[in-house]
């Protein structure tokens, strides 16, 4: 494919089209049409930045994910570089400026009929048509690059007999031609998320662009496929969900090493492997006290930044820190001790005098620099939630995708010297909202500060306040701090609610007594700390309290159901991928041994809402997706028959309730594809406006 360039006017257009309503949140279709930012790369040379941005195909059934590259200077619109029919990922620059990506295109680049499977593609600096890389009969997962050498890492899975990739497609072709899905596993997990794990597992490959390592040819002097060379034959399931990074230089990749550890319990090592030898060399093992992830080798290759967490127990939640290894000496020493804020994606400064770090803060996720002197921690952005962080080469500058419940995630340029954010000329504009974004605050009775999002709808006041949706966020340990498309909360505003989004015990950004507060007590506190949010909240005159909701995901969906069983204050409840009965959750979510360590049986007991299914008097709306793993189906199951047969809300003579379950047989923890959103909020709105505002319920044709 050769580049194509569109404009970002152009991409704002298509939405537009939709956009008919006074703003995208009042109608669905628009606002599934909305382009999507996610991951930036920068050049070597910092002059070039890409962007992936997601669109609605065709048909308005999926979204497919195309490259743009956005001005560094913010001079210049966005253009678009890259067309796939199913779009484009993991984009990466090599040393020399040639964009790396993860594309599926139909014949694979070959001519012949495939698999389809996901290759390498380079497209080159100097222009010219994309063409592939590298292929792995399983499909390439993710690729990594050297900085300053011609070395590229690809991430793909294999199957544990095979040696080399002839054996492999054999395989696969074998498998698939005889119809045979089963899997047979020696240990554990055996799924993660939405997918099922094994037989294939992750390895790790090299490929040389430039044939130093492997002898190959140039990359610009032929159209072959590059050889991908197993650096990681042995891996087994040590891989699997395992963060990597290679050194500038390409000579080495530090890469977490699962090891099951017994009980079904899996720890998370760092190992060194040379990546001319494939020889391995375990760095830090992990503990019964503490596991490693998250490496970054430094600028002269010399050290890795990681991640130590203190493994969680019943007593105590996970700690992260960020920490520093000196690969000569062994030796580890501390960067943030003493910093009350979990560390999460970090960057190294060129000169490698220091990282900058993103950690939750305070309802927003700013840039810190962290020193590696002496471990000073200072906080360079004010307001929003920043991602896929990356420095350009000559330190004065870093480039960042930032969001928070006002606006998108957008590619803002940060001055490290002044401290200065700006926007740049991305790919779309940020839609107009239909309301407006406050802070609010109340203080629990053991002292704690407990402070919240409230979005607002327009015209809201106290002559016509507005009905109220309160609306818990899922992790547990997590935070209301960044605009999320899955929960959009200005669609509910856009209907007139006013939507509380409270960050309580449990949440990360407000320091480590914020999470121990809530640990192993569910029920308790992150409970306590909601309802005293909500207290606050309906005390205002402009927020209607005869006209509440309350709803959550995941967690939040536990305590929506925690909820329910505890209160009859709120007129309608929408729980989604819920825990109810917390014995059958814990051994068969897709990481029971992380679950165990929090809960023993007593807590279990103690925090089940299925306990108090007989105190449920609102009307509940159910919704669950039969492919999540990480609350399994049983949950939502169990949930939807015990509120038919003991929920204490009458039922009619002929057993009909006011009750509902929205199932979706192929939709997991999330409900990701575009139509299923759509029908996700319109049930939802439609189960609200019915409860809540008094209204007949809403035709749903899709659903029969």
């Amino acid at each position: 494919m050769s580049h194509v360039t569109q404009t970002s006017e152009q991409v704002r257009g298509t939405a537009a089209e939709h956009a008919v309503p006074p703003t995208p949140f009042h109608d669905l279709d628009a606002y599934v049409a909305l382009p999507r930012l996610a991951g930036l790369a920068l050049s070597p040379d910092g002059t070039r930045l890409v962007a992936g941005v997601s669109t609605l195909n065709d048909d308005a059934t999926a979204y497919v994910t195309a490259l743009w590259e956005v001005d560094p200077g913010g001079g210049v619109p966005a253009r678009r570089l890259t067309r796939g029919a199913k779009g484009e990922s993991q984009a990466r620059f090599t040393a020399e400026g040639d964009l790396l990506f993860v594309a599926t295109r139909p014949d694979g680049g070959t001519g012949k009929d495939t698999d389809e499977k996901p290759a390498l593609w380079v497209l080159p600096a100097a222009g010219g048509e994309a063409r592939v890389l590298a292929r792995h009969p399983g499909g390439v997962e993710a690729v990594a690059v050297g900085r300053t050498a011609g070395s590229v890492l690809v991430q793909a899975s294999a199957m544990p007999s095979a040696a080399d990739l002839r054996t492999e497609e054999r395989l696969r072709k074998e498998r698939k031609e005889k119809k045979v899905a089963a899997i047979l596993h020696t240990g554990y997990p055996v799924r993660y998320w939405d997918h099922d794990l094994g037989p294939a597992a992750p390895r790790l490959y090299a490929c040389d662009l430039d044939g130093r390592l492997a002898g190959t040819p140039s990359a610009a002097a032929t159209d072959e496929p590059l050889e991908l060379r197993d650096l990681t034959p042995d891996a087994g399931t040590h891989l699997v969900r395992a963060g990597h990074d290679v050194a500038p230089d390409g000579s080495f990749v530090v890469s977490e090493w699962r090891v099951p550890e017994g009980r079904a319990s899996v720890r998370s090592d760092l190992v060194r492997i040379d990546v001319a030898t494939g020889e391995r060399t375990t760095l830090l093992a992990a503990d019964h006290e503490y596991e490693f992830g998250s490496p970054l080798v430094s600028p002269d290759g010399t050290a890795v930044a990681y991640v130590r967490r203190e493994r969680s127990s019943r007593e105590r939640p996970p700690r992260p820190s960020l920490w520093l290894l000196d690969l000569a000496s062994g030796s580890s020493r501390p960067l943030t001790e003493g910093w009350d804020r979990w560390p999460g994606e970090a960057a190294w400064l060129p000169d490698g005098s220091g990282l900058l770090v993103i950690a939750d803060e305070d309802g927003r996720a700013p840039v810190f620099r962290v020193e590696v002197a002496d471990g000073g921690v200072r906080r360079l952005t004010d307001d929003g939630a920043h991602s896929s962080l990356v420095v350009s080469p000559d330190g004065t500058a870093a480039f960042a995708l930032r969001a928070s419940y006002e606006h998108p995630a957008e590619v803002v340029r940060l001055d490290l010297a002044s401290g200065t954010v700006t926007s740049l000329r991305g790919p779309a504009e940020r839609p107009q909202l239909p309301g407006t974004l406050t802070e609010v605050e109340t203080t629990v009775q053991d002292g704690t500060r407990v402070r919240s999002w409230l979005a607002l709808p327009d015209g809201a006041s106290a002559e016509a306040p507005a009905p109220l949706l309160l609306w818990i966020h899922g992790g547990p340990v997590s935070s209301w701090n960044s605009w999320s498309w899955r929960w959009c909360p200005w669609l509910m505003v856009a209907q007139g609610y006013a939507v509380l989004l409270p960050d309580p015990a449990l949440s990360t950004g407000y320091g480590q007594e914020m999470i121990a507060r809530g640990w192993g007590r569910w029920g308790a506190e992150p409970y306590t700390d909601l309802m005293a949010a909500t207290d606050a909240v309906v005390a205002r005159e402009d927020i209607d309290e005869t006209r509440t909701a309350a709803m959550g995901g995941s967690f939040g969906g536990y305590m929506a159901n925690w909820v329910a069983g505890h209160t009859d204050r709120f007129k309608a409840i929408v729980t989604h991928a819920s825990l109810w009965a917390l014995d059958g959750f814990g051994p068969t979510t897709d990481a029971a041994f992380y679950w165990s360590r929090e809960m023993g049986p007593e807590r279990q007991e103690a925090n089940s809402p299925h306990r108090f299914v007989e105190e449920i008097r609102t009307p509940m709306l159910v919704i669950h997706g039969d492919k999540d793993y990480r609350v399994p189906i049983g949950e939502g199951l169990r949930l939807w028959f015990e509120l038919l047969a003991k929920s204490g809300l009458p039922q009619a003579e002929d057993g009909s309730t006011p009750h509902r379950f929205l199932y979706f047989p192929d939709e997991n923890h999330w409900i990701l594809t575009p139509q299923h959103a759509k029908v996700w909020y319109q049930v939802v709105l439609g189960y609200l406006a019915e409860h809540v505002l008094g209204e007949e319920p809403p035709e749903l044709p899709l659903l029969g």
